[in-house]
């Protein structure tokens, strides 16, 4: 009996043992898309954060030698941005944040040739082109956003250049995964990436792809800050020694600015409905319009009114200089509504942070706060306005918060975001990206597929076939990376 017990033994042994490395050896398989993904994200994510850098270094050396020059530059570069993508793929216009998500709403075979035209090798490569154009040319556009369209079109080629015989990935995780390590190698946020894939993206419980997610933000932020070093989106702003009665103010920026963000975002899609009826010749002229608008903001009122924002941000933290015009707020919300309608690449999310630091820099000065109590509501004004245009008030508070490495204030932001998000529900119910997403299906819906200017090769059934359209079930090791 004992020697019957014995080898029944070995043999459920040797099956358990075979069994277990076949699982660890479809694990291993499984996590290599992701890493590869997340270390290309990284790498792309760092090369566009110089060349944007360099475009907005280019237009400042115009501002301060040829500002004149404006009126020729500026034109010249928001046509061609807004002409490289009408020739080349109108799905890379805009943000890049509603094509991620009506992606990850697309993301089933049956809609693959939908899904790729929003995310692309084409789509990557225009993206960067336009924003680059719009940046050198002023215009009030920001990188993260299109960083995050960039990181989906990486990780979806990465998912569709794999074997047939490889495991089953899902696409739909494989998207949100490349969109939370976009967010986090633009930034250098983690928190921030992964808190948006939940808040904003995902439909799916974090629970089916938190490791491939967690693995991802890892290995692009530590490629990102190979490259760049371990910084500071911001830098680390004075917040001590605050009023106690200080959270007052904040309700009130909150207020103001999560209004503002909502109002902007909300005229924004009524200039875009508008816009789209035009014909591309009227189109052209609108472009025109735009940018000789951005030219003279920039000419007659304030260098500080064109580019990214990121000045703002930096000039009024971390210099005694801490109030600015009455007007500056006006004109960055009038900038990004004219820099987006154009129909050229660019995101918001910067020119939101910005125009929010703006408003808290105007209030603190007709209050005569203290510079640690301004400079916490220039924070506070950050958070609200990028609330009241995304409707994710704890990526909001989130990213602030790792920007400038100011946990003390937590309780602060947060508050900020809570207020802001109430006050912007008041002007409108759906978000900024939902619209957007939703008129992006839509567009979808009414055009044929087309090719992609750069080859690829077909998806494969293993790997772009199975799991796309449900969450992978908990047993199953791929619903775990």
């Amino acid at each position: 009996m004992m020697p019957i017990l014995s080898e029944v033994r070995n043999r459920a042994k040797q099956v358990f043992d075979r069994i277990s490395n076949e699982r660890v050896k479809k694990n291993i398989l499984q996590a290599i898309p992701f890493w590869v993904g997340s270390l290309l994200t990284g790498l792309v994510a760092v090369l566009y954060a110089h060349l944007f850098s360099w475009a907005e270094a280019g237009t400042a050396w115009v501002m301060d030698h040829y500002r004149w020059g404006l009126f020729l530059l500026t034109p010249v570069c928001f046509l061609l941005a807004w002409w490289l993508v009408v020739r080349w793929s109108p799905f890379a216009r805009g943000s890049g944040i509603p094509q991620v998500i009506a992606a990850i709403e697309l993301a089933t075979p049956r809609d693959a040739h939908k899904t790729n035209r929003l995310l692309s090798l084409r789509v990557l490569l225009v993206k960067i082109g336009s924003s680059l154009l719009m940046v050198f040319g002023g215009g009030i556009v920001g990188r993260e956003g299109p960083t995050i369209q960039i990181a989906g079109s990486i990780f979806r080629k990465v998912n569709q250049w794999l074997p047939s015989w490889w495991p089953a990935i899902s696409k739909r995780n494989m998207i949100l995964t490349g969109a939370a390590a976009g967010l986090a190698a633009a930034f250098n946020t983690p928190l921030g990436g992964f808190v948006f894939t939940v808040e904003e993206l995902t439909k799916t419980h974090i629970s089916f792809f938190r490791t491939a997610l967690f693995t991802a933000i890892i290995i692009a932020g530590l490629t990102a800050q190979a490259l760049l070093g371990p910084y500071l989106y911001l830098g680390y702003p004075d917040v001590n020694n605050l009023s106690p009665w200080l959270f007052f103010t904040v309700i009130l920026v909150a207020i103001v600015a999560g209004s503002a963000g909502a109002g902007m975002a909300k005229l924004i899609l009524r200039t875009l409905a508008w816009a789209g009826a035009l014909s591309r010749s009227r189109k052209a002229w609108y472009v025109a319009g735009c940018a000789l608008l951005v030219a003279a903001m920039g000419y007659f009122f304030h260098s500080a009114a064109i580019g990214s924002g990121k000045e703002i941000m930096t000039h009024t933290l971390f210099t005694a200089d801490k109030h600015l015009p009455w007007y500056l707020p006006l004109l960055r919300m009038l900038g990004s509504l004219v820099s987006f309608t154009t129909g050229a690449a660019g995101g918001v999310f910067a020119p939101s942070l910005s125009a929010g630091a703006a408003i808290g820099s105007v209030l603190s000065g007709w209050l005569e706060l203290s510079p640690t109590n301004t400079n916490l509501i220039i924070l506070a004004g950050m958070v609200a306005f990028l609330t009241g245009v995304t409707r994710t008030p704890f990526t909001s508070a989130i990213l602030v918060l790792e920007m400038t490495d100011r946990h003390g204030v937590i309780f602060h932001l947060m508050l900020a975001a809570m207020i802001a998000g109430l006050a912007a529900y008041l002007i409108d119910k759906r978000s900024f990206y939902d619209h957007l997403k939703t008129k992006f299906v839509q567009e979808l819906e009414k055009q044929p597929a087309q090719k992609e200017l750069l080859s690829s090769p077909q998806p494969s059934a293993g790997a772009d076939c199975s799991t796309t359209d449900q969450p992978l079930p908990p047993e199953a090791p791929a619903g775990k990376l």
